[in-house]
């Protein structure tokens, strides 16, 4: 086994990994859809702000995210195509196993609704939780 198998074989590991959590399939697949605002993923998959972060911190890590600062709000879409190589075939699959499964189908509709949303009135309005 040469140096660059090893890699590719610790880069397929780390990711399965990552990819072993539900919440982070659910991140992942609606990050597949569409870049999006962190308050519209806390938004659709209903989990704590700090949860979701940490959720997107391993994705990213991964390989799998990239973050982008806009404005006052954090944003993720899917991984650029040089820094997701190894992940390439890996979210194709995500896309296909997951494509009849109920919870994603219902994360994806819940998406819809969420992205005609006003985005300042969706932060606003989970900060107002966290008090």
């Amino acid at each position: 086994m040469n140096n660059n198998d090893k890699i590719f074989l610790k880069n397929f590991i780390r990711i399965t990994k990552v990819l072993a959590d539900e919440s982070r399939v659910r991140i992942l697949r609606l990050v597949m859809e569409k870049e999006l605002c962190v308050c519209q993923i806390i938004e659709t998959i209903q989990l704590a702000p700090s949860t979701v972060s940490k959720h997107l911190l391993l994705l990213k890590q991964a390989g799998l995210v990239d973050s982008l600062k806009r404005g006052r709000w954090m944003h993720y879409r899917v991984a650029s195509a040089e820094r997701r190589s190894a992940a390439a075939d890996i979210l194709t699959l995500v896309r296909k196993a997951l494509s009849h499964d109920i919870q994603i189908e219902s994360d994806l509709k819940r998406l819809k609704i969420i992205l005609k949303m006003n985005r300042e009135d969706l932060c606003r309005r989970q900060i107002g939780r966290k008090k």
